[in-house]
């Protein structure tokens, strides 16, 4: 559909659902008033008119960035208007955050770059901020002294991420997310660039199954496995970036700040999920002691960050002497480290159970000298091995390659981790029929659990093919698809070929 016919569309939608005559102030109580398709129509089309607007917007800012370079001085586009960077400008124009017009600039000119229609050699703002680490310089204009014979510039590897937001297959933000979860490939070499290219292309395809959240540990997993080298690397930056600070502020309030390393998080995350399961929608089949225990942590009237706070006094306090059970219940805070290994033995990546989090080879065989492993044999696919028929409830083992391969929750856009979540048997289980079969199991939330069992909804699946969700009343069915992390690590995506390098002088 032609760019103006799209909005004018979004906007004869907008008229039918509003009138011709209505106020902006008159939109809460007009709203209220519509039924659930009305109000679904109206955020749908409100949705695609601020996607097709917002691209025009991202256009905009790359070309005002690549007319606002050093070299242009104070006769830059923005330096002429008053403002020291391109980014400053955009802001000013459109009233948005300052990470937001660097955002919208650095798109900008990543769509120019694969277009190839200016200069774009304006690069990111000098005042990026600490989370532009992706380091793009973008310069996409030819050389002033060429010639007409000059070849074509070779498309950039992130040109189909620009194609596909101009397409309206993902979002902006999507592909924000994808370019710099992806990151600079580690060579100039064709075989790199088409590498990143086709971890894009996946990525693209998986953006409409996926939140954003899940794009980026998606797009920074497989960089990890294209440069695995580099991922040790960023792991030992992290690493070496970690902090602790107190201080007191005007108010003579003690106030930290942590930046964690990925082992410090992940250790984190895993005692603060154990000890406060029950208040963020954790499983329901516990014994009675844990569910006695779980039914005062919800009543309890501090909230969780102050559940939060306290239990990590209590653990400093306790040290080394604390009793696992008293501190966490019958399940022990602990990292689980997923790593997968092809047919030869070699790893190809790994990552953290919960949440899904990349850890270099180096960090996982410290995880293994102290704790040892569990192996899971799984097909091409991340299908793990029928471990057990004969009981009701899933086996320790059994949950554990669930957990491999459904990564937690397996409801569209939930992203709760599996240690919150519970094994759910897509067939009804009877004494002579019905089986507990990994491949007919699957991991749900506890909220999940619940609306399937009593919204109506049920999960289908054929053989070993995807698991598919049937909503009530006969609405298409969804496809459930695992976790991001596991998607990428079945993908087929390799690193491009070491080449020879110099060793440092």
């Amino acid at each position: 559909m032609a760019l103006l016919t799209d909005i004018q569309h979004q906007v004869d939608a907008l008229r039918y659902l509003f009138g011709m005559d209505a106020e902006a102030s008159e939109l809460p109580s007009r709203m209220s008033a519509f039924g659930a398709d009305e109000l679904m129509d109206a955020v749908t089309a409100a949705s695609e008119l601020m996607r097709v607007v917002e691209t025009i917007s991202i256009v905009g800012a790359g070309i005002t960035a690549a007319r606002s370079s050093r070299e242009a001085g104070q006769d830059g586009f923005a330096q002429s208007r008053g403002h020291r960077t391109p980014a400053g400008l955009v802001q000013d124009i459109s009233g948005i955050s300052h990470a937001e017009a660097q955002r919208r600039v650095r798109l900008g000119l990543s769509l120019l770059e694969a277009d190839g229609a200016e200069d774009g050699g304006a690069g990111p703002d000098d005042d990026a901020g600490p989370d532009d680490d992706a380091g793009f310089v973008f310069s996409t204009g030819a050389d002033d002294e060429g010639s007409q014979d000059a070849p074509p510039a070779k498309l950039p590897w992130h040109a189909v991420l620009s194609a596909a937001m101009l397409q309206g297959r993902i979002s902006p933000t999507q592909q924000d997310t994808i370019l710099r979860g992806l990151g600079q490939p580690i060579g100039d070499d064709e075989d790199t660039h088409a590498a990143w290219s086709a971890a894009a292309e996946q990525l693209i395809e998986e953006a409409a199954q996926r939140t954003v959240e899940e794009l980026r540990i998606q797009a920074r997993a497989i960089r990890d496995q294209l440069d695995p080298d580099g991922a040790e690397r960023r792991f030992t930056e992290r690493y070496e970036r970690r902090s602790f600070r107190i201080w007191t502020d005007a108010d003579g309030i003690e106030r930290g700040h942590i930046d964690f390393e990925d082992d410090g998080a992940a250790w984190i995350r895993t005692i603060r999920d154990a000890a406060l399961r029950p208040r963020r929608g954790g499983p329901r089949f516990v014994d009675s002691t844990e569910a006695e225990q779980a039914r005062d942590l919800t009543a309890d009237a501090r909230t969780n960050d102050q559940l939060s706070y306290d239990l990590l006094i209590d653990m400093l306090r306790a040290g080394a002497l604390a009793e696992a059970a008293e501190v966490f219940g019958t399940r022990q805070a602990g990292v689980r480290i997923v790593q997968v290994m092809d047919a030869a033995g070699d790893a190809t990546s790994a990552r953290t159970e919960d949440y899904g989090l990349s850890l270099p080879f180096t960090a996982v065989d410290q995880h293994i000298c102290e704790t040892g492993t569990v192996a899971v044999t799984v097909d091409t696919f991340g299908n793990p091995l029928d471990v057990g028929r004969e009981q009701r409830c899933f086996t320790p083992r059994q949950r554990i390659a669930l957990a491999i391969r459904d990564g937690g929750c397996r409801w569209k856009g939930c992203d709760r981790p599996a240690s919150y979540c519970e094994a759910h048997h897509i067939d009804e289980w009877h004494a002579d029929q019905g089986r507990t079969d990994i491949d007919r199991g699957i991991l749900l939330c506890r909220y999940h659990h619940v609306q399937l069992h009593h919204g109506g909804w049920r999960i289908s699946r054929a053989g070993r093919d995807d698991f598919m969700l049937h909503p009530p009343g006969g609405s298409p069915p969804i496809t459930l698809r695992p976790r991001a992390a596991l998607v990428a690590a079945w993908a087929g995506i390799d690193p491009p070929p070491k080449r020879f390098r110099p060793d440092a002088a």
